[in-house]
């Protein structure tokens, strides 16, 4: 149903943003919430190992199935692991990488705080979440809906402010950028994109 779900706003603009958002991707990256393993065609050469991050039994075992029909050319690892709780010691990931995650993890503020803690000093946290919208009216929506579209989408939280937990988890933002989800559903349209990077030093 996620993917089918998907499709037409893969098609609709989504793919591409993906694909431009992970061209920063380098070294040993770690993907939060994989999914299905949608991200898994856009990620460039520079990447060296990539390790997939996924929960939820469900989304694992299609996530599983797609790495074995089309294996990636960098060596790729599954693992069922919340982003809350990375089994992963400090400093060790070169990139982090968050698409449409954030809005459905219990506790947006420990997830960043555990994409910075296994973050190298210097390494980035590469996201693509949909937000709170600026427009009052629109956002008082995002509010009256949450309960209902959680139901309905698996947990998502609509109306979260993420760019302010990415900015207060310790990193430096480089780049962000306002956009919207192409195709989305108004309620999940207005997203943000952008490069976090953990201090240089501790």
């Amino acid at each position: 149903m996620y993917d089918r779900a998907l499709k037409g706003v893969e098609r609709a603009g989504l793919a591409e943003m993906r694909r431009s958002l992970l061209a920063d991707a380098r070294g040993r990256t770690l993907e939060l919430g994989a999914g299905t393993g949608l991200n898994l065609v856009h990620y460039p050469s520079a990447v060296s190992e990539l390790v997939l991050a996924e929960p939820d039994p469900h989304m694992a075992k299609r996530l599983r199935a797609r790495v074995e029909d089309a294996p990636p050319p960098v060596p790729v690892e599954v693992i069922a692991a919340p982003a809350e709780d990375l089994p992963f010691d400090d400093g060790c990931f070169d990139t982090v990488v968050s698409t449409l995650v954030l809005c459905t993890v219990a506790d947006p503020a420990t997830a960043v705080a555990e994409a910075r803690r296994v973050l190298a000093p210097g390494g980035v946290l590469l996201f693509l979440e949909h937000v709170r919208s600026l427009r009052p009216g629109l956002a008082r929506m995002q509010d009256l809906m949450e309960g209902p579209w959680g139901w309905v989408a698996g947990g998502c939280h609509p109306n979260r402010a993420t760019e302010q937990a990415i900015a207060g988890g310790g990193f430096w933002v480089e780049r962000l950028e306002r956009d919207r989800i192409p195709g989305g559903l108004p309620l999940i349209r207005p997203a943000i994109t952008g490069l976090a990077r953990r201090p240089g030093s501790g």
